[in-house]
């Protein structure tokens, strides 16, 4: 177990909320030679993990994995599509804490992705339960959290997309290295920071972490899933369930104040539905290439497809971030 940022900040958290650092910090940020009117930095996610899968996932795992450990959890169990990135990163790095792992998948659109992540699935050692459906899964949990009980111990549960308030705290520790980097001079004081959501923790930590650091940047989550309620009610109150486990657990932190009014949840490049692709999503993903970032059509070339087209309109001023979460490895 080693500080993190947060730990820095409040250390009489650190005995009651653990931290197993997973990756190397801080993650780089650097300027997009975009030629769009919004003058646009990358903090990329993408290579962030120890080993076997990374991206946003793993942040959220450096906080859950080590609160299963200290609750005495020896197998975790968790959902997410059939081509779920977490459902693959709990999965690996779940099985290096010695800790067994479940996976319940949904049936999302077929597409090579979709059947090379499959793949891996079945390969990672987890026990894979294939319910097809939400309402499938929400009727299959009491089942399978007997089914896979390591006694009368029951699993540790992991929401989709490891969206927990503890999870939450993933993004509010890189919040507070974004801040650190502003302060650096890597990077101007951003006025937007632009991210894919899928679960709302990314976002939700975002939002709270930006807040505790002092800065004024806005959080503008793209909404990539219609499964799940993700509006900015949704998202602050995330992020505020996040907080109050701060203080549950010691910090010494006076209420941030977040309220729905400060953030923005944009719906206009979902498409279809979760997990299909659309045109301005391919072209997006095709143009970030182009500048050397590997995106996916999924989450993230629908992020990067609102900062090109809000810009064009006339929408985005001031310096934007952008949150690069995919983790292939």
């Amino acid at each position: 177990m080693t500080d993190s940022l947060l730990h820095q900040r409040f250390p009489e958290v650190a005995a009651e909320l653990p931290f197993l650092r997973l990756g190397d910090t801080p993650t780089p940020v650097r300027e997009l030679p975009l030629g769009i009117r919004t003058p646009v930095w990358c903090k990329d996610e993408s290579g962030y993990g120890s080993g076997g899968w990374g991206g946003n996932k793993v942040r959220k795992l450096e906080w859950l994995l080590p609160d299963a450990q200290r609750r005495g959890a020896r197998s975790i169990v968790t959902a997410g599509a059939t081509g779920t990135n977490w459902g693959l990163a709990a999965a690996l790095y779940g099985r290096e804490q010695g800790l067994e792992v479940a996976l319940a998948l949904v049936d999302q659109p077929l597409d090579d992705h979709v059947r090379a992540q499959l793949a891996r699935l079945e390969a990672s050692g987890a026990t894979l339960h294939r319910t097809h459906s939400k309402l499938r899964t929400t009727l299959s949990a009491p089942w399978l959290l007997l089914r896979h009980a390591n006694g009368r111990k029951l699993p540790y549960v992991l929401p989709v997309g490891g969206s927990s308030p503890i999870g939450t705290l993933g993004y509010v520790e890189a919040a507070l290295e974004l801040a650190a980097q502003i302060r650096a001079g890597e990077l101007p004081e951003p006025a937007h920071l632009v991210t894919a959501v899928g679960s709302g923790g990314t976002a939700a930590g975002l939002a709270l972490g930006l807040r505790l650091a002092g800065l004024r940047t806005r959080v503008l989550g793209v909404v990539v899933n219609d499964t799940l309620p993700l509006s900015a009610k949704h998202i602050v109150g995330l992020a505020l369930r996040a907080e109050d486990v701060l203080r549950e657990r010691g910090a010494q932190l006076e209420p941030s104040g977040l309220t729905p009014a400060d953030v923005t949840m944009l719906r206009d490049w979902l498409g279809p539905g979760y997990g299909h692709e659309t045109l301005s999503a391919i072209a997006a993903r095709d143009r970030a290439g182009m500048v050397g970032l590997h995106l996916e059509t999924v989450y993230t070339a629908k992020a990067f497809a609102a900062i090109t087209d809000l810009s064009a309109r006339g929408e985005l001023d001031g310096p934007t971030v952008f949150l690069n979460t995919y983790g292939p490895r």
